[in-house]
C-alpha cells in the first residue's frame, strides 16, 4: 500500500536528479507528493507548479511538471490521483501535464486523466534573446488534464487589495 506524504521542492528535486529520464530539476512548485510505503521508503514524487504554456491562465490551472518514480508498480498513477486530489481540495478547476509522444499514458487513464491531444514539440525562445536547451526534451507532446472544480464560485478568489483583506493586520505586538 501507499501513503502520500508532503515534501519540499528540493527533496522533490533530489528524487528529479537520481529518477528522471529527460528532465532537471524545477525551478518552483505550488506543492509536492511523495509516495512512500508502510515502511517509509519513498517511491515516487510529483512536484506540481504553475502551467508553463503561455496560454494557460495560471490562476485556475496547476501542472504537473515532474512526476518520478523508482519502478514501483502503481507509483505513477497513485501520484497523479494524490496531485489532482490536493488541486481540487486547494480550489483549483483542473490540473494537467505533458508527457512524451512515445510514453503511453497508462498511469493518467488509471488516475482518471483524460488525453486532450498531441502538442508539437518545440524550443522555447523570446525574440531578445537566443534559445536556450535547458536539456529540455523538444519532442513532440501528448497533453493530459483533468477537471477538478467547476463551479465558478469555486474558483480561488482574487485578492486585489492585501492590506483590505487582513493579510497586514497582526494585531497587537
Amino acid at each position: 500500500m501507499l501513503y502520500a506524504i508532503p515534501l519540499e521542492l528540493r527533496e522533490g528535486n533530489a528524487l528529479v536528479a537520481d529518477w528522471h529520464r529527460h528532465h532537471p530539476e524545477d525551478q518552483g512548485h505550488r506543492f509536492t507528493i511523495g509516495a512512500i510505503d508502510a515502511d517509509g521508503v519513498i517511491h515516487g514524487a510529483a512536484i506540481v507548479g504553475r502551467p508553463r504554456s503561455r496560454g494557460c491562465v495560471i490562476r485556475d490551472v496547476v501542472e504537473v511538471t515532474r512526476l518520478v518514480s523508482d519502478g514501483t508498480k502503481n507509483v505513477c498513477s497513485f501520484l497523479y490521483a494524490s496531485a489532482a486530489r490536493a488541486a481540487k481540495a486547494q480550489g483549483y478547476r483542473s490540473i494537467q501535464t505533458y508527457i512524451l509522444d512515445e510514453e503511453t499514458g497508462a498511469s493518467l487513464r488509471a488516475a482518471g486523466w483524460s488525453y486532450d491531444g498531441f502538442v508539437y514539440g518545440r524550443e522555447w525562445k523570446r525574440s531578445d534573446r537566443k534559445a536556450a536547451n535547458n536539456a529540455h526534451p523538444t519532442t513532440d507532446k501528448g497533453r493530459w488534464s483533468k477537471a477538478l472544480n467547476t463551479r465558478p464560485d469555486l474558483a480561488a478568489p482574487v485578492v486585489r487589495d492585501i492590506e483590505a483583506a487582513g493579510f497586514l493586520d497582526w494585531g497587537d505586538e
